[in-house]
């Protein structure tokens, strides 16, 4: 096990690339499953889950190689159905929670589906009751193994519905157009998920041969055909990275340009982060966010403190919430960040008390933020990273507090963030990766 070393006080300046983003990336190679073609994929950040999920598919029998850093050609032509049923198939499952997105291509294609409870993050309860009854509208039989806890999937001819989905879930709609793009007929998707990454998935499939409109609304319909081809895609950049960076370089007082950031993907972040007081210019398509001493909060017209929560797309994506919060932290003024999605995300913030932060948590779901304004510099502290998001904001906490910081279980960064330690020390930090034992 590997910690991080965080001297903090020292500022950045240069510049970041943000790499590809991992939720995009897991819902694009499980696609590569529904054709026997080669699929190339470019942009592929080299991060943990997403290497997991890489090798998962090669041990099911996909052809996988390496074309560059950051490029893979991937052929499914022949895939070992056999090995779903297998231990090493269930361990390798049950520390990935991308690997539910495998459902929808196998059923659609092979008519069958197995899966072991995915892992992931421990932020709270996570249902995947959307996938399922998705499929089942479709026209698949399910079954879940409480005593196992193994899901599976059984339909050979999918047939196109209409269904009005109970929660506008990102990956439950990915893999439900999975599964219906080779059903008969038509399907329709009400309350669908739009975030940038789902309309990426639904033009990648467009060009293997299916038919989806509606991209980029909550109305998807899909007109269902009997095989797909290959293709080549490029993924967007990570926008949970860029927002990162943003927070980041407002925290510690840095200039920063965050380059190729896809600005018209960001969609509403840009402007929340306006809102908390912090400046930035687009340059092209890079953010350039200048050193500021000070960052005011913004209140609403009446008076009212400002809140600022999570919400499907268009909304503030739920992963940055954690970041919104520790920059508040050192920020003039007072926010309520309310985590409506997932009930133990903000239970990090028992450590940025630790370090000197203002912060009453008012229940599972909402924090109020009081600012210091950089009048009072945070106090290192040793700490342990939850979840991929949670960590970074606890990264991003240390970089700026007094003294030196010591960050446990970093395998939660590494999930989500590659390489972020060299990263960033090429900008200035100080961040030594050390092993647990060497203590």
């Amino acid at each position: 096990m590997a910690l991080f070393k965080v001297e903090g006080g020292h500022r950045l300046h240069g510049e970041i690339t943000p790499q590809g983003a991992k939720n995009e990336a897991l819902q694009i190679l499980c696609a590569a499953l529904l054709t026997p073609e080669e699929v190339v994929v470019h942009n592929v950040p080299d991060i943990v889950d997403v290497v997991q999920l890489i090798e998962l598919m090669a041990a099911m029998g996909v052809r996988v190689k390496r074309l560059s850093a950051d490029s893979y050609s991937l052929c499914a032509e022949h895939i070992d159905l056999d090995y779903l049923r297998s231990s090493d198939y269930h361990r390798r499952c049950r520390r990935l929670r991308g690997s539910v997105m495998m459902i929808g291509p196998l059923l659609a294609r092979f008519g069958v589906g197995y899966m072991p409870k995915p892992g992931g993050d421990k932020i709270g309860r996570r249902r995947l009751d959307t996938h399922f009854l998705g499929f089942q509208k479709l026209g698949a039989s399910f079954n879940f193994d409480a005593g196992e806890e193994f899901y599976s999937v059984e339909g050979r001819k999918l047939k196109g519905t209409y269904m009005l989905l109970d929660e506008a879930s990102v990956t439950g709609t990915a893999n439900i157009v999975m599964a219906a793009v080779m059903a008969e007929g038509r399907t329709t998707i009400y309350n669908a998920a739009c975030e940038p990454y789902l309309q990426q998935l639904c033009r990648m499939l467009n060009r293997m041969g299916a038919r989806i409109s509606g991209i980029a609304s909550n109305l998807l319909t899909i007109d269902g055909v009997r095989e797909l081809g290959g293709t080549e895609h490029t993924m967007l950049p990570d926008m949970i990275e860029v927002g990162s960076f943003i927070g980041m370089a407002a925290m510690n007082r840095s200039e920063l340009t965050i380059k190729n950031v896809s600005y018209d993907n960001l969609g509403i972040i840009p402007a929340q982060f306006a809102r908390m007081g912090i400046r930035f210019e687009q340059r092209g398509d890079d953010i350039y966010i200048p050193q500021q001493d000070n960052y005011s909060i913004e209140s609403f017209i009446d008076g009212s403190i400002m809140t600022i929560a999570d919400a499907p797309w268009p909304g503030l994506t739920p992963d940055l919430l954690s970041i919104f919060l520790v920059v508040a932290t050192q920020a003039k003024g007072a926010v309520l960040i309310h985590q409506k999605m997932f009930e133990s995300r903000l239970f990090f913030v028992d450590k940025l008390i630790d370090m000197g932060a203002q912060i009453i948590l008012c229940d599972p779901h909402r924090a109020t933020v009081i600012g210091h304004d950089h009048r009072i510099q945070l106090r290192a502290t040793k700490m342990t990273s939850p979840d991929i998001r949670a960590g970074v904001a606890l990264l991003i906490a240390a970089m700026s507090a007094d003294g030196t910081s010591i960050i446990q279980n970093i395998e939660q960064i590494d999930r989500g963030y590659r390489n972020i330690d060299g990263r960033l020390n090429a900008l200035g930090a100080r961040i030594e990766r050390i092993d647990e034992c060497a203590l």
